[in-house]
């Protein structure tokens, strides 16, 4: 989940994330995540009481900057099959299942083990270095 290190500002990962969300606009690309990854990000300011931290998250994503995928009936059929045949995590298989329900081009993840997938709907995985997998 990317985005976090955005929002978050993460020193060691947020440059190679806007370089990611850079060339995706750029290239006319479509970004989305799952319903859930909101969910997530507003944990952690919600933990720290931060109003502007929680009004800055959901403000970036009621932007039209990200695709926001539902998690519907046939996301969680995914969810599922992706959870039945990998050893993931559930957060995990929830991204992964709202990637794939999609039909997602490119899953960009920090996790070399998500990388090693094969997933039918995700066309390829990255990291945050760009290497395709």
């Amino acid at each position: 989940m990317l985005f976090i290190y955005l929002l978050e500002e993460n020193p060691a990962f947020c440059a190679k994330v806007r370089k990611i969300l850079n060339q995706t606009v750029s290239r006319g690309h479509i970004l989305s995540t799952s319903v859930f990854s909101i969910s997530e990000i507003l944990t952690g300011p919600r933990k720290l009481g931060s109003v502007s931290g929680v009004d800055a998250v959901k403000r970036y994503f009621l932007s039209g900057a990200v695709d926001i995928l539902p998690f519907t009936e046939a996301t969680a059929d995914r969810y599922s099959i992706i959870r039945g045949a990998n050893r993931v995590s559930q957060a995990d298989g929830i991204h992964l299942a709202s990637a794939a329900e999609s039909g997602t081009d490119v899953f960009y993840t920090n996790d070399e083990d998500l990388c090693k997938l094969s997933i039918p709907g995700i066309k390829l995985f990255a990291d945050l270095d760009g290497r395709l997998t």
